[in-house]
């Protein structure tokens, strides 16, 4: 496989998202990336949410690219494959709870006597240590702690809600996936091996702080424009639906008027300067607005406002999602089929490359698809794969 990360390998134990999300980004630039699953059945994602002839869909949507192996670690001989997959590795991951690779005896220590030059990669929930360390970690729990919950306020409906699909999770990942590559860059260019880490937590405040903490990056009561671009986000009702529009400019906010038919207010002094910046105007131009939009039928919106050139977009269901006419133009969505799982969709990654570009990924594995071609690339012997399998050390 071609691609930016072509020769690198990564041994990955990570389960559901945040750290198999992080290592397929690896996979799609082009890394080797063994996926070491715990005996029986493998990543606790291939029994989550709805699945088909093996696969669940949230293994299919964090795991292609990669090859899958299961490997029993709390056996002799099963840690003794894992330091010989280590030994020929440039990166190790994983996202258990603080102590668990030490009782297993794959810590960073454990493996940097194996490969100095490993970069390990570990992600926790809320950190190494401190009051919650110990604590279970899910997505909608580092929401409510990092701030997305209570940003998620509707005024229509003053009630503040989750966002509801794992975006900690997936903040973890991208932020991992690029801080592995930074180590790798470093080590290129003579320094150690390292441990690249990352909580969950720090993850998400620090995805959600640019613009959902603005209120408290300036300290002190002498701020100005006391604003935030997020409360102006616009989810307007029609007669048959929703749309959503932003209007961040004088010209923006003059379309969306002339949108509905009221150039009357657009080309009203007071709805320009500083004098539209007096709330009983902007109320006027809110009420206006309302009043117009919901009138029309979505499309009828849809088409005045991108007409008038003001952003805006109807709300799509998912199954909109799959057809609409730039996602199809841009190739986004990718579907195959499996010989054994069947059809299937995925997104193409986002970052593309014009000088070392990767080939589409593989499908996703099915568990332990890939036992005999990696016990082979380790040189075992049909003797010992058969002593392996004997004792369910690998799968």
């Amino acid at each position: 496989m071609s691609g930016p990360l072509s020769g690198i390998r990564v041994i990955d134990v990570t389960e559901v998202i945040s750290g198999p999300l992080a290592t397929m980004i690896l996979a799609d630039q082009g890394a080797d990336v063994v996926k070491v699953e715990p005996p029986k059945y493998g990543d606790e994602s291939r029994q989550l949410a709805n699945y088909r002839a093996g696969m669940a869909a949230l293994y299919l949507n964090c795991n292609h690219g990669k090859r899958s192996i299961g490997i029993n670690l709390k056996t002799e001989e099963g840690l003794e494959l894992m330091y010989e997959l280590v030994r020929g590795a440039d990166v190790f991951a994983q996202n258990w709870r603080p102590g668990a690779a030490e009782r297993l005896r794959v810590a960073e220590a454990d493996l940097r006597k194996i490969n100095p030059r490993i970069v390990y990669a570990s992600i926790a929930g809320y950190g190494d240590a401190g009051p919650y360390a110990s604590r279970r970690g899910y997505d909608p729990i580092f929401q409510s702690l990092t701030g997305y919950v209570a940003a998620q306020m509707n005024p229509e409906i003053p009630i503040p809600d989750l966002v509801r699909n794992a975006v900690v999770d997936k903040a973890t990942s991208y932020a991992l996936a690029q801080g592995i590559t930074a180590a790798l860059l470093a080590r290129e260019r003579g320094a150690d091996g390292q441990h690249v880490k990352i909580s969950m937590l720090d993850a998400g405040l620090a995805f959600f702080w640019p613009d959902g903490m603005l209120r408290h990056s300036l300290i002190g009561e002498d701020v100005q424009n006391y604003s935030v671009p997020g409360e102006r986000y616009q989810l307007m009702p029609t007669s048959d639906g929703q749309i959503v529009m932003w209007t961040s400019t004088s010209a923006q906010i003059h379309g969306s008027l002339r949108a509905v038919g009221r150039d009357d207010l657009a080309d009203a002094p007071r709805h320009r300067g500083k004098e539209s910046l007096e709330e009983a105007n902007q109320v006027e131009r809110a009420e206006a607005l309302r009043d117009g939009l919901v009138a029309m039928t979505t499309e009828e919106a849809y088409g005045r406002l991108i007409e008038h050139e003001v952003a805006a977009a109807p709300v799509l269901s998912h199954a909109d999602v799959l057809v609409d006419p730039q996602i199809t133009h841009n190739g986004t969505v990718l579907e195959a089929t499996h010989p054994v799982y069947g059809r299937y969709r995925r997104a193409r990654p986002a970052v593309q490359f014009s000088g070392t570009p990767a080939p589409d990924a593989p499908a996703a594995a099915l568990y332990g698809d890939h036992t005999e071609e990696i016990l082979d690339e380790l040189g075992c012997s049909t003797e010992r794969k058969e002593a392996l399998r004997a004792k369910s050390v690998v799968a």
